[in-house]
């Protein structure tokens, strides 16, 4: 058990299965832009560890950036989007891949796809390491998924706990 601030945390998936995950999801990936140069592009700050892992993986040639977004305070989701950073480069006619480190409410996504949509990229494809398939509701597509979870508040491999918890390399639970 570990201790972020004033919440007790228990370990919930091991840094093995998410290597495990992380390879297939870049399997596919390979397979998907063998012929394209595609733009992966993290949502920071949880995606940092994710993105990072994936690239190791993945064999094809492909350009790298980030979006700062945010819809988090605490252990609960504010369920509205703001955008921090965002992308100084030209993506019309490009392939997008947007790069999550978790889905839940898909309210980040949903105005990531309307940010880029607006930019009239080719193709955009979203892949998230975790997936809270109980609270996702929206009609938006996720093209590659590494692990489906129950909705519980979660820390570790990039996610955080008002700040802490982000260097973990192991998933933790709220207890």
């Amino acid at each position: 058990m570990i201790q972020l601030h004033d919440k007790h945390f228990v370990p919930f998936i091991s840094a093995k299965e998410i290597a495990f995950a992380i390879e297939n999801m870049a399997k596919k990936m390979d397979d998907d832009f063998f012929d394209e140069v595609p733009v992966f592009i993290g949502v920071l700050n949880g995606s940092f560890m994710v993105l990072s892992d994936l690239m190791k993986q993945y064999r094809g040639m492909c350009e790298v950036s980030f979006v700062k977004m945010a819809s988090y305070e605490g252990t609960e989701s504010t369920n509205s989007v703001k955008e921090l950073i965002g992308i100084n480069q030209n993506l019309e006619g490009r392939t997008v891949v947007i790069v999550e480190d978790i889905v839940d409410t898909g309210n980040t996504i949903e105005e990531l796809k309307s940010i880029f949509k607006a930019q009239k990229v080719k193709h955009l494809k979203i892949a998230t390491l975790f997936l809270k398939p109980d609270v996702y509701k929206k009609d938006i597509k996720l093209d590659y998924v590494g692990i489906r979870i129950p909705n519980k508040f979660i820390v570790g491999y990039g996610l955080d706990y008002n700040g802490l918890g982000r260097n973990l390399r192991d998933i933790y639970e709220l207890k």
